[in-house]
């Protein structure tokens, strides 16, 4: 989570935040009370899972690592592309979120060969915040996130918005989504101290979502959550097949709402590292 100026756009976590729609109270309240007891008698959670935590340290091996991602409930074919409504709750603001899958690829400090997904937010055709983010994939379907570069803009200048690199200055990589999530599977997805520490809870494998671009069950449920914004929460919607969230929304220090309204998914080409 990084708590710069500009966009205050706390648990973006590779805009990861992505999906927040227009959401009944009496839902949400639903939901925050059914995820608690989830996490209460969660089967998995911690060191167990073999995922990282916290600011565990990780050794990866490049050639385990592929940038195409397939992941059944993360699939980022190149091409790709997702349009989000994000609706500020606490005054009726709305920003438009576009996110694609491009061709281009970075090597990682760590020497992994990641995807570069471009995500850009607009408030009425204008830039807020531009972001490429850095994406691969283990061999167990793991998809991970490898940092950032990320440009806000502040009274139509660009500032710096948080950016980092895993393997640079002891910031670390995390997951933005398990292989085989389990109701109280916990990981970190990023590790830059003191500017994204973003961890992750799963809540629930069978929920469900309505937003614009239609109703999705059963839907991967999580909990993002951090040390340096200890009163901020948020749940994420992930759906099969559709690629990044379709849903999240700020539950506890936040006012952040987002909903999938159309996708597309490009067609697979022939496998490459």
């Amino acid at each position: 989570m990084e708590t710069s100026a500009g966009t205050g756009r706390a648990l973006r976590a590779n805009r990861r935040r992505i999906g927040r729609g227009a959401v009944i109270g009496g839902i949400i309240a639903a939901v925050v009370s059914f995820g608690v007891g989830a996490v209460a008698s969660g089967e998995t959670s911690h060191r167990s899972s073999g995922l990282p935590q916290g600011d565990d340290p990780v050794h990866l091996k490049p050639a385990d690592f592929t940038a195409n991602i397939n992941n059944p409930q993360w699939p980022m074919t190149v091409g790709s592309q997702w349009i989000y409504r994000v609706v500020d709750t606490s005054d009726g603001s709305v920003n438009r979120d576009v996110i694609t899958v491009t061709p281009r690829t970075k090597l990682i400090a760590d020497g992994i060969k990641a995807r570069v997904v471009h995500d850009i937010v607009t408030d009425q055709g204008k830039p807020v915040e531009v972001t490429n983010e850095w994406y691969a994939q283990d061999k167990r379907g793991n998809v991970w996130y490898f940092g950032e570069h990320t440009v806000a803009f502040v009274n139509g200048r660009p500032v710096d918005n948080g950016s980092w690199e895993a393997g640079v200055d002891g910031n670390l990589p995390g997951i933005a989504l398990p292989a085989k999530p389990k109701i109280g599977l916990t990981y970190r997805e990023e590790y830059s101290k003191g500017v994204a520490e973003d961890q992750s809870r799963v809540l629930a494998l069978d929920g469900q979502a309505q937003v614009p671009a239609g109703h999705f069950k059963p839907v991967l449920m999580t909990e993002d959550f951090s040390p340096i914004e200890p009163d901020v929460s948020e749940l994420k919607f992930y759906a099969k097949g559709s690629g990044q969230a379709v849903l999240a929304v700020d539950i506890s220090g936040g006012s952040d709402m987002e909903q999938l309204v159309s996708y597309r998914h490009a067609t697979p080409s022939p496998r490459r590292s």
